[in-house]
């Protein structure tokens, strides 16, 4: 629940955003992707296969990588931190982890710090054998599972919720592993897309709802899970399937065997794989990211058309839209802002004249293409805004006539709890400001955004079901679509999940 606000909370909120705007690291408005999975069983070349898989995915994570493999009775562990290139394209690395079975993530920290014992995948030795597990999504109940656990004797080595399945996994009491591995889903709530390895099978898993993806491949008879179907293009690897929502899958030697534990319910997967997510060249549920992208573009031509001479996309995720919005407004389509894509985070910062220059570092203006023009900005999101207020002032510099702005997405009013590291609602502009506020902080001469039901149009509906949504759209909308223990507990939640502070 959210407090009330006071006047002088307004006023703090608007400080705030006012130092924010000083701040020349663009990555501060964006939403956050989760975690990407991936794991091959059979093939020679697993933790090689694995590191490629993991390179596709990295949109899904850039803090940390991880590669667990298994060989002649052995588990071999590789987990850093940094860019999945900045330590699986060694040879020596790759050597480090034998065997024909590997599962491996990428990392955006969602619950937990960047450390290094967060780096998924997790791993821990049973009394069954070795287990380990690479998790995208984020568990609403498992900070109160963690609490259970802890008071039971449970003792965490990490900070992340993705070892409140360990646990759960080792203090079942059935007899085959499968089952105990069911015992865990049975208890955790939320959103997930699993990946896991034992000494004799490789299992993927999937939330009932279906909220986090996961697909099911093939590359020379050997059987490939993984995050998006990317992953699979980048190996030549065949798609199959994805994985259905509340499934297990599990290969061995004897080939695949599929539960389904949980009754069946309607899939609800997240929106925002296809808004932001997802990479453009993934096909997610049957749709392709590009084509909905573009449609979502096309929708809000129609929804909020304006007297235009060229649509600029906020680069790079603004484009596939831009490109549907323009084709429907017959207004042409023009790269306004070029990307450097060699640039991480500005690094020089002494003085504030010279942090004002770093947002050029990241995207620059074309000013041949919008001198003198009246632009339409097409970007997929609004966050907090100060990422848009700084690209509005950078076409006014560069002598756009006009700029209103588009949002290929509706306003964002509520925090997500499944996996997206959104800020609380005082931090989301749409839930703290009317349109016309929103309008007038980032500057622009107009500001729209896609109606909900428009990205639903997109989507291929008629339009959002409101008593049966065929999608997790909570962001848009304030309708979790599970329920929010952590949230909701009246017992204090720990401040702090760990009282060691390590150097990274």
């Amino acid at each position: 629940m959210d407090a009330i606000q006071s006047p002088s909370d307004d006023a703090a909120r608007s400080d705030q955003l006012d130092l924010d705007l000083q701040d020349s690291d663009l990555n501060g408005d964006t939403l956050r992707e989760e975690c990407g999975v991936f794991g091959i069983f059979g093939h020679p070349d697993a933790a090689a296969i694995t590191a490629l898989g993991l390179h596709a995915l990295q949109h899904r994570g850039q803090e940390a990588a991880g590669i667990v493999s298994f060989e002649g009775g052995r588990f071999h562990s590789e987990r850093r931190l940094g860019l999945v290139g900045d330590t699986f394209s060694s040879a020596d690395v790759i050597a480090r982890l034998p065997g024909t079975a590997a599962v491996g993530h990428v990392r955006y920290s969602t619950t937990g710090e960047t450390i290094l014992r967060n780096v998924q995948p997790l791993f821990a030795e049973l009394n069954a054998g070795g287990f380990a597990v690479g998790h995208n999504g984020n568990l609403t109940n498992g900070l109160t599972l963690r609490r259970e656990l802890v008071r039971n004797g449970a003792m965490m080595q990490s900070t992340t919720d993705t070892e409140v399945i360990l646990h759960l996994v080792a203090q079942s009491k059935r007899g085959r592993f499968i089952d105990r591995f069911i015992d865990a889903l049975r208890a955790i709530e939320g959103a997930y897309s699993l990946v896991s390895l034992t000494n004799k099978k490789l299992i993927g898993a999937r939330d009932p709802l279906g909220i986090r993806p996961l697909v099911l491949g093939d590359l020379d008879g050997c059987p490939i899970l993984a995050s998006e179907t990317c992953a699979l293009d980048i190996i030549g690897a065949k798609y199959i399937r994805d994985v259905e929502p509340g499934e297990v899958v599990v290969f061995d030697r004897h080939g695949v065997a599929s539960h389904k534990p949980f009754p069946p319910m309607p899939p609800r997967p997240c929106i925002f794989e296809y808004i932001y997510f997802s990479r453009p060249d993934s096909i997610v549920g049957g749709r392709s990211v590009y084509d909905v992208r573009k449609a979502m573009g096309a929708e809000l031509a129609r929804e909020s058309n304006v007297e235009a001479d060229v649509v600029v996309p906020v680069p790079d995720s603004g484009v596939p839209a831009a490109i549907g919005y323009s084709r429907v407004s017959g207004v042409p389509f023009e790269l306004g802002i070029i990307r450097n894509h060699y640039v991480g985070r500005t690094f020089i910062q002494p003085t504030q004249s010279v942090r004002e220059l770093g947002v050029r570092m990241k995207h620059s203006a074309n000013r041949a293409a919008i001198e003198g023009k009246r632009i339409v900005l097409i970007d997929d999101s609004l966050v907090r805004g100060t990422t848009s207020r700084k690209i509005v002032k950078m076409m006014r510099d560069a002598g756009a006539k006009e700029v209103h702005f588009r949002i290929a997405s509706p306003p964002i009013t509520h925090p997500d709890y499944y996996g997206i590291d959104t800020p609380d609602r005082a931090g989301l502009l749409a839930a703290t400001r009317t349109l016309e506020e929103m309008r007038d902080l980032i500057g622009a001469d107009s500001l729209a955004f896609l109606s909900i039901d428009g990205i639903y149009r997109a989507m291929g509906e008629p339009g959002r079901d409101n008593a049966h949504p065929k999608f997790t759209d909570h962001c848009f909308t304030g309708e979790y679509p599970t329920p929010l223990t952590d949230l909701n507990q009246t017992e204090a939640q720990p401040r702090q999940l760990s009282l060691l502070a390590e150097a990274s």
